[in-house]
């Protein structure tokens, strides 16, 4: 089992990149938004990989973090998304947006990956809803990934959380929705005063 590989970045493609170890190249297959966070080859580099055995190959898979490998975990158990559709759905959605239209049931938003259908959308919430937990996504919104540890944090969390779900049920998409109520002051003192201030960022 590889668990993660570190190296020098030295060449980057579509959805894949090569990491030197000691004069060995490794390809490893990686969603585009994460390749986007990636730094200019020559640079050194820790990804998280799993690695996928095929009767005819083993593909290495990678993630900047493993919030990013466990959410990708979680994606391939479902019954008919390997993991080139995990990848996919992955280029088109953080995780926390993933996190997101799967407890707001956003087949939609999942389906507009390429490869993935309706069905298989609405599968893969069926599947992953009661794994997954919105004030989590909230929570690493705003602590990255500690832990919050005041009462205050935690009201807040809850009330962006009220947004969101707000937001979807006057029509608007469960990603862009978590983007804009991540986007809003802290000073935000109620659940009003963050749907205010997200409406300006949907207009």
């Amino acid at each position: 089992m590889i668990s993660y590989i570190r190296g020098e970045l030295a060449a980057v493609e579509d959805q894949k990149i090569v990491v030197d170890v000691g004069g060995v190249g490794y390809g490893i297959f990686m969603s585009r938004q994460a390749i986007a966070l990636l730094p200019p080859s020559g640079n050194e580099v820790k990804i998280h990989t799993y690695l996928n055995v095929k009767e005819d190959a083993l593909q290495l898979y990678g993630f900047l973090t493993r919030d990013d490998l466990e959410i990708f975990r979680l994606l391939i158990g479902v019954s008919g998304i390997g993991p080139k559709g995990g990848l996919n759905i992955l280029s088109c959605l953080s995780p926390d947006e993933l996190r997101f239209a799967v407890l707001s049931g956003d087949a939609k938003t999942i389906s507009s990956a390429p490869g993935i259908g309706k069905k298989t959308a609405e599968k893969l919430i069926l599947e992953l809803k009661d794994k997954l937990n919105i004030e989590d996504v909230l929570n690493r919104a705003a602590h990255g990934d500690e832990v919050a540890q005041t009462g205050q944090e935690s009201a807040a969390e809850g009330m962006q959380a009220e947004a969101v779900q707000a937001l979807v049920a006057l029509g608007y998409g469960s990603a862009e929705s978590l983007r804009a109520v991540k986007k809003t002051s802290a000073d935000c003192a109620t659940v009003e005063d963050v749907l205010k201030e997200a409406l300006k960022y949907l207009f």
